[in-house]
Order: structure tokens, then sequence, then C-alpha cells
């Protein structure tokens, strides 16, 4: 069994998507072993997001990313980051596949609904990032 890190981004939260959103993921089957609602702080979203710091989004991710709640949660199944990966859809909704979240919920390529972890390594240190052991189901 491999785990992911989803976040429901700040875009999704604020229209209303996020139940929408997690109902995706368990009709594909992914197991939710933790999910929390909050709000970070610019030098959190900042810490996050270090690996993307020489890039000129940087500044606009990370001011996006705290401008409001956020849902990050575990997700759990097999080949979880690829299936993960193909669910969300391309960074760009207008990329994105027909029936994928960012199709159906995004609104730009920089508000684009959620985050996944790209490896199985990320999303180890993802889920490390925003949960402990303890808050694992």
């Amino acid at each position: 069994m491999e785990r992911t890190l989803c976040i429901i981004k700040p875009d999704a939260v604020r229209n209303n998507n996020a139940g929408n959103i997690i109902a995706m993921i368990q009709k594909a089957g992914f197991k939710i072993l933790g999910m929390k609602q909050i709000t970070i702080p610019n030098a959190v979203a900042g810490k996050f997001y270090d690996v993307h710091k020489e890039r000129p989004f940087y500044s606009e991710l990370v001011s996006f990313m705290s401008s409001g709640p956020i849902i990050p949660i575990v997700l759990e199944k097999e080949n979880a980051v690829a299936d993960w990966r193909t669910l969300i859809g391309a960074t760009d909704p207008a990329e994105a596949v027909e029936g994928t979240v960012r199709r159906l919920y995004a609104t730009s390529k920089g508000e684009n609904a959620v985050h996944g972890s790209d490896s199985v390594e990320n999303g180890k240190i993802e889920v490390a990032f925003f949960f402990a052991d303890s808050e694992l189901a």
C-alpha cells in the first residue's frame, strides 16, 4: 500500500467544492487515513513549497496557499501516488481530462483546486509535514 498527500487548496474550499472532491476520492477507492482543515501562515506554506523557491511562481503560490483554509488529506491504496495524480488531472485545468478534479473544480493554472505528491518518497515527506503518526487512522 502507498500513501500520498492530497491538499484541497483555498480556492476549492472557498468555492464549496471540498465535499465533491472528497466524494471523488472515496469513489476512486482511496482510504482516508487523516484529514483536517487548517489555515497556514506564509512561512509554513513557504517551507512546504521550498522545492520551488527559485521558480518565478513561488511567491504567488505561497501567498495563495496561505490565503484561506486548506484541507490536507492522507490517502492510501495500491498505486496511490499515480492514481491520485491521474484523478486530479493536469496542472492547467484547460489541459486536464474531462472528469478529473482540476477539470471540474480548478479555476486556473495557479488556483488548481488540489495538490498531489509527485512520488512515493515525496508522499511520505509531505504526509509527515502535516500529520503526526498519532493523527492517522
